[in-house]
């Protein structure tokens, strides 16, 4: 496909050559209702280097935008932060273009995903404390394990004080502008709070050992792997991160659930009212009306979750079950909660529930609740005061 894309100078001879997903709803089950992008970066310096591709989807799209400053032939380093395909999908294209240029990864990770991926090409390893010269400047790799993929890296100029971060302080979101301080900075915080609760979650440790790692840098301007650069809010966003990487968590609860006649949506309504009633600030999610991203970047700093399901052949509701399913990989931590919902006969649903929200690591607190058919008034008063009471 014919392509005329530019390249963005982001300061002096680096340039933004990424692609921008204006259409990308889901990644990998994760709703993106405000697409993506997929950020590489060009140094132009005595060994032309490009930091990170694209998605296959948009090459295109990167060559176009490489060739507007240099001839992608001239390329002498790639450096490959991440195998995921958003990452490094067009590696091996770029490759053939500048058949001369080194590849920089991690080892044993990095080299063993690219070459599984790619095939062997002309691959270097680094290890942390490694540093290369371009030039005028100087590229430094501190690897960043399980952040969220055993292979991550960032890279550091010092020279330039930019923090090339792939996937750390990024959020999926397409913009036409590349700066933080061009954009919604509240948009842009929603967004990274909602990216790291729906993918680095489970890593808080990691995430922790790699800021300590990077609090010696000064850093100017953070160069991400999805979303804006940051420039002007740069210890904003690093505080979030301290902070979502925490065990902390608020005095919130989010009561989840799917209800097929309104009794279990009943129980949700008082449960929900009860919370309330003792001043702790309650979210209500049908899992009919919400994505599952949305739902779990509030629960990732709540204290209370809490989930109802009625019971169908036997089971809970398949809503429920994706729920629990997706909960249990993020294993959010240092919460609370209980099981709730309503059946016909039977009512192994509610059980179920209980064992899943178990499993994710949740703490009962309550035992379950169950009523069988539609909620009476003075069932619902005992849920009330049974929460106000426990709570």
């Amino acid at each position: 496909m014919l392509n005329n894309c530019k390249a963005v100078e982001i300061a002096k001879n680096i340039f933004w050559v990424g692609a921008v997903d204006w259409s990308l709803r889901n990644f990998h089950g994760y709703e993106t209702s405000r697409g993506s992008s997929y950020n590489a970066y060009l140094i132009l310096d005595e060994k032309v280097t490009l930091i990170d591709t694209v998605k296959i989807d948009f090459a295109d799209e990167i060559i176009s935008r490489i060739s507007s400053v240099v001839d992608p032939a001239k390329i002498d380093v790639i450096i490959s932060s991440h195998v995921e395909p958003d990452h490094s999908g067009t590696l091996k294209k770029i490759s053939e273009l500048a058949p001369n240029a080194e590849i920089i990864t991690t080892n044993p990770n990095g080299l063993k995903g690219l070459t599984a991926r790619y095939g062997n090409l002309n691959y270097k390893t680094v290890k942390a404390g490694d540093s290369i010269s371009i030039g005028e400047r100087t590229l430094q790799f501190v690897p960043t394990p399980m952040l969220h993929w055993p292979d991550s890296m960032v890279t550091y100029c010092p020279e330039e004080k930019i923090l090339f971060s792939n996937d750390a302080f990024g959020e999926h979101l397409a913009t036409s502008m590349k700066f933080d301080d061009e954009n919604n900075l509240e948009i842009i915080l929603a967004e990274a709070k909602k990216y790291y609760a729906n993918i680095l979650m489970p890593f808080g440790k990691q995430a922790q050992t790699a800021l300590n790692a990077l609090g010696s840098l000064e850093i100017k301007m953070i160069a991400t792997g999805h979303g804006v650069i940051w420039r002007k809010n740069i210890s904003k966003i690093i505080e979030c991160y301290k902070y979502w990487s925490s065990d902390e968590v608020e005095n919130r609860a989010c009561i989840v659930f799917d209800s097929m006649w309104h009794s279990t949506e009943i129980i949700a309504q008082t449960i929900t009212e009860s919370f309330a009633r003792k001043n702790i600030p309650a979210a209500y999610y049908d899992l009919k009306f919400n994505t599952l991203s949305d739902i779990v970047t509030d629960i990732f700093k709540s204290k209370y979750l809490v989930v109802g399901s009625p019971t169908i052949n036997n089971q809970m509701m398949p809503t429920v079950a994706e729920f629990l399913n997706y909960i249990k990989g993020l294993r959010p931590l240092n919460h609370k909660g209980f099981a709730f919902g309503s059946y016909g006969w039977g009512g192994q649903s509610i059980g179920l529930v209980e064992e899943e929200l178990k499993a994710a690591g949740v703490e009962i607190i309550l035992d379950k609740i169950r009523i069988a058919n539609l909620p009476t008034i003075e069932q619902l008063d005992e849920i009330s005061k049974t929460i106000c009471q426990n709570i």
